[in-house]
């Protein structure tokens, strides 16, 4: 899928990095502006706690892939509108697909709502949750975790939780059962080789 001139925002793209054949998916929201001058995801404070939460995990950064749910940054480092979300909304289902992870762990309410619309972030996240095709287990982004004491101790217990939540995902378990919650995607065939995506 070649790059369309309607597609919002301009910034430098951001598309994801990691292992393609792995079993964790990390989704935040969108890049912001440290990830816009390195075109790679989660460099910036937020991103060095998300990579350090994982090596402290006993994982490598290369057996996870990390993405955005937006492939550019909105300005001034704004939330990204309903409409910047569905206009991205190919490539992200493209690379769910090429990926199929065993579990996605959306970051943020924004991530989350993109695959559970009625859930809570403050409610949900450290839930697994079973959607039509995934296993879900959203977190608190690690911006949010950067804020305050009660936040980055939550954001630490819930990432330790991980593992296990992979395992009852290879396991076919799940905490909660959100089949009806699912947002239907729009058919489209997209090419899966990355460098024509953009």
């Amino acid at each position: 899928m070649e790059e369309s001139e309607n597609l919002p925002l301009k910034t430098n793209l951001v598309f994801g990095e990691g292992n393609s054949d792995c079993d964790v998916l990390f989704i935040g929201e969108a890049p912001g502006f440290n990830e816009d001058r390195e075109k790679r995801p989660f460099v910036g404070r937020a991103g060095q706690l998300l990579r350090k939460s994982i090596r402290e995990l006993g994982w490598k950064e290369a057996d996870v892939y990390i993405t955005n749910i937006v492939k550019r940054r909105p300005p001034e480092n704004r939330d990204p509108s309903p409409e910047e979300i569905e206009s991205y909304k190919p490539y992200l289902t493209r690379q769910i697909e090429i990926i199929n992870p065993k579990i996605i762990v959306p970051l943020g309410r924004f991530s989350m709502n993109y695959f559970l619309p009625v859930a809570k972030i403050t409610r949900d996240q450290g839930k697994l949750f079973k959607t039509e095709k995934y296993f879900i287990f959203p977190m608190l982004h690690p911006a949010a975790a950067l804020r305050g004491t009660g936040a980055m101790n939550q954001f630490i217990e819930t990432f330790k939780k991980l593992p296990a939540a992979l395992n009852k995902a290879k396991g076919g378990e799940a905490e909660v059962i959100e089949t009806a919650q699912e947002k239907p995607e729009k058919k489209q065939r997209i090419e899966d080789v990355q460098p024509k995506f953009f």
